[in-house]
């Protein structure tokens, strides 16, 4: 008997948390706004046809990873197909896939920060322009 009520009491417990949680997690979702209501009531930057200085800087930085990303992933293409070419005895398709992917690296590199560094610079001039 002293066992099911031990069972008993640790359900109940159970159950006043998981009512705690629920209770809390309900009243997060009611006092936040939809999406809809959210894009209905402010324009898009699109549409504006200007954007602040922390996206400029953002998107920049955010330019700059993909084009980071890229270029890795590019050498890791090229580094792949290198090995696969010099397994299967094939060594100048080898050095033909690693120059490759070598090459297209430095070209998502390149162009990622280039532009990433042009809408770093061009936020930087609208948060400097602001402030006088």
């Amino acid at each position: 008997m002293k066992r099911w009520l031990a069972t008993l009491r640790l359900n109940s417990a159970m159950n006043i948390g998981l009512l705690f949680a629920a209770v809390c997690l309900s009243g997060i979702a009611i006092a936040q706004k939809s999406d809809s209501i959210q894009n209905s009531s402010s324009a898009p930057a699109e549409a504006r046809g200007h954007t602040s200085a922390k996206h400029d800087v953002g998107t920049g930085a955010g330019d700059i990873g993909k084009g980071t990303a890229e270029g890795v992933g590019s050498a890791a293409k090229g580094t792949g197909k290198a090995a696969g070419d010099l397994v299967t005895l094939h060594p100048i398709n080898a050095a033909g896939n690693l120059g490759k992917g070598a090459a297209k690296s430095g070209e998502h590199l390149g162009v990622g920060t280039v532009k990433g560094t042009g809408k770093i610079f061009k936020g930087t001039g609208k948060a400097i322009k602001h402030l006088f």
